[in-house]
């Protein structure tokens, strides 16, 4: 069925006549297909093509071997919409890898104070080292109310010191 004959006698243009059916099929299945299915099944796209362009031109006596979609072009509109969905998506990523830091970086201080609540006076220690941090100039007084336990704390610092210094 399929000839050269038909192709020239039967169709004014046929190479022109095979890219206007090819181009309405192509409008045909991709009205169907959502975006991000476009742009990742290209080849089973370009089958569904095919096979709507055969129906047509195989009666012209023109087999099409092949579609290929080369190059998407969408409208500058759905390319900032597609921007916009990209860095909601890097936000949402950056927040979730930041908490995930975050719970990890708070359970590592759960280990921290949980070994230094094991040591004698270790949480004294560590609390006198935060209070030196937090006002590095000695021109400035800071005065801090603390709790008794700290003060018992620090006996024990001061217990071991002169038990270690007696040895």
């Amino acid at each position: 069925m399929e000839s050269a004959e038909n192709a020239i006698l039967n169709i004014q243009d046929y190479t022109i006549a095979v890219s206007q059916y090819a181009q309405a099929a192509l409008r045909d299945v991709i009205g169907g297909i959502e975006l991000d299915a476009l742009l990742s099944e290209r080849e089973q796209i370009a089958q569904e093509i095919k096979k709507n362009v055969d129906v047509a031109t195989g009666s012209w006596g023109v087999d099409v071997t092949d579609i290929k979609i080369q190059d998407i072009e969408l409208p500058a509109d759905m390319k900032r919409i597609m921007a916009k969905q990209a860095e909601s998506e890097r936000e949402r990523r950056a927040v979730i890898i930041k908490a995930e830091g975050e719970f990890a970086a708070a359970e590592k201080l759960a280990q921290a104070a949980g070994r230094l609540s094991q040591t004698p006076g270790g949480l004294s220690l560590r609390t006198l080292s935060t209070i030196e941090k937090i006002n590095p100039d000695p021109s400035k007084t800071v005065i801090f109310s603390l709790p008794v336990e700290f003060l018992e704390g620090v006996k024990s610092l001061a217990t071991i010191f002169k038990d270690k210094a007696q040895k």
